[in-house]
């Protein structure tokens, strides 16, 4: 990679959790630029130690955001850290905004930072235990989480982040399904990042958004009186992209479980043991997912996954799926076994990418027939998405499917052996004994 950073520092400037308001803002500069992000939490409990401490961890990541806009090699953090949050905040840097350092030809291999380092005693947080908070993004895998948590805790909540133009109606449709209460936060970044980068030369790219709001999640438990926060990322999360100067590049990487095994540390370390976090979909595969969704029928005609639903400017988001990006192809693609074919037409309200030919090129991308990489996309890896289309292609309302007949044609026979592991769980995991399913138990 080639440095084009700019120079000088990136700074963190102070953050406030305003107990009365319910709200946190943090301050960042860089350079002559002043940046200011906002968190509307409610008027909960925000006062106790165990609140600020869940708080300076949001502010420690959510940084990030504004790093981006120049990313120098140099950040100065104001607050003291314990030796594990300083690694942690590194790796979410370095490896968080890996495809981001990618895409702009940048090394951020050698970042510094000047913070003062110490071990500090955590504030003990001593929540009412049975009752998990899920953060919920409407997609397959939340669902999922959500209707297995519900089994063995009666008393689940869902967690939902949004932006102050409007609540995402791809959520909300979604979540209205569940009929469990809602904690919600609305989380206002700096106007600054939208406008036109050639007005701003700011740095454009992906930024690890999921492990913001895995921290915003800690916070709302801590307000709130929740005793775990159960995540949904699984198995093939922790899979790259691809690899640059022997490092892996993935777009998911807040959601693998490196990320989640050392901010679950770095939870312990600043609020004791009782609030856990971890992904309850962490031994399993996108295809075993999908074959768990395609049971729970009442979601079917309310899911969404299409990343134009999640735009912030309400008058830019699709109410329908767009039927064309990777994620719409992915998640056609890892139903389509399960699924009628019928159904899946109507759920993409006839655009279903596997009946576009002209999609052709993108699905085999996702099955490894190009030789592009994994799209920097949530999308399973190379493996899942073959089952996925091997399978599909077996079902008789399949048969005269051109593009995914075309597509198993040139893919390996998938064994019974291979789709039996698909549908099994996969180690490691962090999973407590009481959110386990029964096959993690046998």
């Amino acid at each position: 990679m080639t440095a084009t950073t700019k120079a000088g520092s990136f700074r963190y400037a102070g953050h406030q959790l305003d107990a009365e308001l319910g709200t946190l803002t943090c301050h960042y500069e860089l350079g002559k630029r002043s940046f200011i992000e906002r968190f509307d939490l409610g008027r909960y409990d925000w006062a106790s130690p165990s609140a600020a401490e869940a708080a300076r961890l949001v502010y420690l990541l959510a940084g990030v955001s504004y790093y981006k806009t120049g990313a120098p090699q140099l950040i100065e953090i104001d607050v003291e850290v314990r030796p594990g949050e300083l690694a942690l905040v590194r790796d979410f840097y370095v490896n968080g905004l890996g495809e981001f350092a990618y895409r702009n030809r940048i090394d951020l291999s050698h970042l510094e930072f000047d913070a003062t380092v110490r071990d500090i005693p955590p504030a003990p947080y001593e929540p009412v235990g049975g009752r998990p908070l899920v953060p919920f993004g409407g997609g397959i895998d939340s669902i999922v989480s959500v209707e297995l948590v519900r089994r063995a805790h009666p008393d689940p909540s869902l967690f939902v982040v949004s932006p102050p133009t409007a609540p995402f109606a791809a959520i909300e449709q979604a979540a209205a399904v569940t009929g469990l209460p809602v904690v919600r936060v609305v989380r206002h970044l700096d106007p600054q990042l939208f406008e036109p980068p050639k007005d701003t030369g700011f740095l454009q790219g992906h930024v690890p958004v999921t492990g913001v709001i895995t921290a915003v999640a800690v916070l709302a438990a801590t307000g709130h009186g929740y005793d775990a926060v159960v995540m949904s990322n699984e198995w093939s999360a922790s899979s790259g992209n691809l690899f640059v100067d022997g490092e892996v590049v993935n777009h998911q990487y807040s959601k693998s479980r490196e990320f989640e095994a050392a901010f679950a540390g770095v939870v312990a370390g600043a609020l004791g043991d009782r609030l856990r976090v971890f992904s309850l979909l962490r031994p399993y595969t996108e295809v075993w997912v999908a074959d768990r969704f395609a049971k729970l029928g009442d979601y079917h005609r309310v899911f969404h996954s299409c990343n134009r639903a999640f735009t912030v400017d309400p008058s830019r988001r699709l109410e329908t799926w767009c039927g064309e990006c990777d994620k719409c192809c992915f998640i056609d693609l890892v139903l389509a076994p399960f699924v009628p074919r019928v159904e899946l037409e109507s759920i993409f309200d006839g655009r279903e990418p596997l009946s576009r030919a002209d999609l052709y090129e993108r699905f085999a991308v996702l099955v490894g027939l190009s030789p592009d990489p994994k799209p920097f996309e949530c999308v399973g890896e190379v493996g899942e998405c073959r089952a996925a289309a091997a399978l599909a292609a077996e079902r008789g309302d399949r048969q005269d499917d051109e593009l995914l007949q075309r597509l198993a044609g040139k893919l390996p026979p998938v064994t019974p052996r291979e789709v039996a592991a698909l549908l099994a769980p996969h180690d490691p995991h962090d999973i407590p004994d009481d959110f386990a399913t029964e096959d993690l138990l046998v």
